[in-house]
């Protein structure tokens, strides 16, 4: 049996790479890094970013560390195309895009699952905390996480049956404090590296200057935050890990919310930390007390989250 681990420099991957060979056998696990973009500087050293050329080469070291076998892939322009030109492109058409959940579709899963089948692996190992299971109906279920606060499942919604079937979650059981403390007996070098909370090509930068210098202009954005109320206050919601969620719902009901593509964002009560405030008109006597924007949603639908 062979195990491709898609290797990221943090150690959650690492950590799942470990894992692997200890249940399959060194020689049985290949770890596959992608090269995505080349950042600057500041974000090299700030440690916020992945997949940057410094995370590559924790990657590399990592899986020296364990004896395994490492290969790095160039993706760059694939990631550009699907990824990068999607993000600035959504934001100038007044939208609020998810470039992580865009770059496993159709980057890092896509391309990872061709590449591991190519190579005749019989699974793609990856250190995302969601966690799969065989349902009674005989159809793969994508679960959340055992620890909640790290759920990653609504990252991965878009996978298939044939995908769920071929990959690995082995930290879906697992605590991050629990990954960390299995990276240090590994004696992993990244076993205290900072998580990557940043959107990854972005890091270092106000995601409103990387936009202007990608062509969408100042106006573009004050008009489309007058219209909709999202512009700053909603590009913390473009992060790799959402830092305004709510109280009462896991990450993953949250995001299935937001796919779901609500009129209207939530209330001027729900503010990420150091945003300004949404904008909002008094709801009519038809409408529920709180409702976004004065927007009318219907009965049956669930009522907006408090933030945290």
């Amino acid at each position: 049996m062979l195990s491709v681990v898609a290797m990221s420099g943090g150690v959650d991957s690492s950590a799942a790479a470990a894992l692997m060979a200890e249940r399959r056998g060194f020689d049985a696990v290949l770890g596959v890094a992608l090269r995505l973009y080349s950042t600057d500087e500041h974000a090299v050293r700030s440690g916020r970013s992945c997949c940057a050329p410094d995370d590559l080469h924790d990657a590399r070291r990592a899986a020296a560390a364990l004896g395994i076998r490492f290969y790095v892939y160039d993706a760059q322009e694939r990631f550009r195309s699907e990824v990068i030109d999607d993000f600035v492109g959504a934001y100038a058409r007044g939208e609020t895009p998810n470039p992580c959940v865009r770059c496993n579709e159709q980057v890092k899963f896509d391309w990872l699952l061709d590449r591991a089948r190519r190579l005749g692996a019989d699974e793609l190992v990856t250190g995302h905390y969601a966690r799969i299971e065989l349902g009674r109906d005989g159809a793969w279920q994508l679960l959340r996480a055992r620890d909640a606060g790290k759920d990653q499942s609504y990252f991965l919604h878009g996978l298939t049956q044939d995908e769920l079937a071929f990959v690995r979650f082995p930290l879906g059981e697992l605590t991050k404090p629990q990954v960390r403390e299995l990276a240090r007996r590994r004696g992993l070098p990244n076993a205290d590296k900072p998580e990557s909370m940043e959107v990854c090509f972005v890091a270092g930068r106000p995601v409103a200057e990387f936009l202007e210098s990608h062509g969408v202009g100042a106006a573009r954005r004050a008009s489309t935050s007058s219209r909709s109320g999202r512009g700053a206050a909603w590009e913390s919601r473009t992060s790799c890990r959402c830092t305004w969620r709510p109280s009462t719902r896991s990450a993953s009901e949250w995001w299935s919310v937001h796919e779901r593509r609500w009129p209207a964002p939530p209330s001027a009560r729900c503010k990420p930390p150091g945003s300004r405030s949404l904008p909002s008109r008094a709801p009519s006597a038809r409408c529920r007390s709180g409702t976004a924007a004065g927007r009318c949603r219907p009965t049956s639908s669930p009522t907006v989250p408090r933030c945290a």
